[in-house]
């Protein structure tokens, strides 16, 4: 996925718990509801053994702070750090050059 720039990329790392109840359900839960939002441009999301990256795109900073304050998703924040998640880190970068090859879009 690419897009002209500049844009938002809110890079969220995580190392996952043991307890995952509702986690799957909730992921996807965000994912919809994120691209509801104005400003959003896409998501990218990996993961394996217990470590995840997703990685959200937004038009503009507040756009990405928006989706930040929506109140479901502070539930879900709240959840990760109470349940799903050991450790997480998250970063927000300004894109200021892209460029794209191949067809993996």
């Amino acid at each position: 996925m690419t897009w002209p720039p500049p844009y938002v990329a809110v890079i969220f790392t995580t190392q996952r718990s043991s307890d995952l109840d509702g986690y799957a359900e909730m992921s996807a839960r965000m994912d919809e509801l994120a691209r509801l939002q104005p400003g959003f441009l896409g998501v990218e999301s990996v993961s394996s053994g217990g470590r995840g990256i997703t990685v959200s795109y937004w038009v503009d900073e507040a756009a990405s702070i928006a989706w930040r304050e929506v109140a479901e998703h502070l539930l879900a924040q709240r959840l990760g750090v109470e349940r799903w998640y050991d450790a997480y880190d998250l970063r927000v970068a300004t894109v200021t050059r892209s460029h794209h090859f191949g067809g993996h879009e």
